[in-house]
């Protein structure tokens, strides 16, 4: 009887440590993902998860990423599965990965979930949202104290704003994300960046984070510095009214590369890079 509730025992103590290790995320559709144990072969399929999974200390787990992942130089070495949104689901299912991660508005999760992936689908808009993401892949990855991360992030957005003079303060700035043209509005974490550097957004919160402008809009807004990237900046000059802007007519443009742009666009580790960027275009170009 003794030898019979010692068996007991332990078997309980196996049980027990086997549901310790069970790893449960909700993630931002709501959906509680179980996993069995912390992922070593992980896809990514976003540009910004594949970066946070990198400044955790994971990017060796990492065995495919969409195509636009190109940060850091490592992960460009890896098998891409495609666009983040339209994935190719049978390349992702070749790679047997332990968990997927992707943006909450790519077609795949429900195909990827039928074959029977994990499937963790998180995408941040925000500063909160930034700082909650990263707080999920540290607990997917098992990672202590993931919000590291987030302190140098925070830390470098305040060290750009503190960099700034004086005069630069109220600057009114059109901030356009790609043409159509679609801009980053105040809710955005682009525009959270501008009002951290004390730039004021000509697009209001109300707008949505990023929405698509009637160009008339920014004709009457008049900003006093555009930023924009290489591929839309082409022809500004050219569209209706917009020759007659301040910022046009004295050359207040920040023109940024591709490379500047995904720092720019993505929320993620760089956004404290991103605020230097913003914040050199506002000490060169503020009036």
């Amino acid at each position: 009887m003794k030898k019979l509730l010692a068996l007991l025992l332990v078997w309980c103590a196996l049980l027990g440590s086997q549901a310790a290790s069970v790893l449960q995320i909700t993630d931002d559709r709501g959906v509680a993902v179980m996993l069995a144990a912390p992922p070593q072969r992980i896809v990514s399929l976003l540009p910004s998860l594949t970066e946070s999974v990198c400044a955790l200390g994971a990017c060796a787990r990492l065995v495919g990423v969409d195509r636009y992942s190109n940060y850091p130089a490592s992960v460009r070495t890896l098998p891409q599965m495609g666009g983040g949104l339209d994935p190719n689901i049978e390349a992702v299912v070749a790679l047997k990965p332990d968990v997927v991660l992707l943006a909450t508005s790519s077609r795949a999760s429900q195909r990827l979930e039928s074959l029977g992936l994990k499937v963790v689908a998180l995408e941040p808009h925000s500063y909160a949202d930034v700082r909650r993401v990263l707080d999920k892949i540290g607990q997917v990855l098992a990672v202590p104290d993931a919000q590291r991360v987030w302190r140098v992030i925070d830390a470098g957005v305040s060290a750009a704003a503190q960099s700034l003079p004086q005069r630069v303060r109220n600057t009114r700035v059109y901030f356009e994300v790609n043409g159509g043209p679609y801009a980053a509005g105040a809710s955005s974490f682009m525009g959270e960046t501008l009002t951290r550097l004390g730039a004021v957004n000509i697009v209001p919160a109300a707008l949505g984070p990023f929405p698509k402008l009637n160009p008339e809009y920014v004709v009457r807004a008049d900003p006093d510095v555009i930023m924009v990237g290489e591929r839309s900046a082409q022809g500004l000059a050219q569209r209706p009214g917009w020759a007659g802007m301040r910022a046009i007519r004295e050359q207040r443009i920040c023109v940024f590369t591709p490379q500047q742009m995904d720092v720019l666009i993505r929320a993620g580790p760089r956004m404290a890079q991103a605020a230097r960027l913003m914040a050199q275009c506002l000490q060169d170009k503020a009036p």
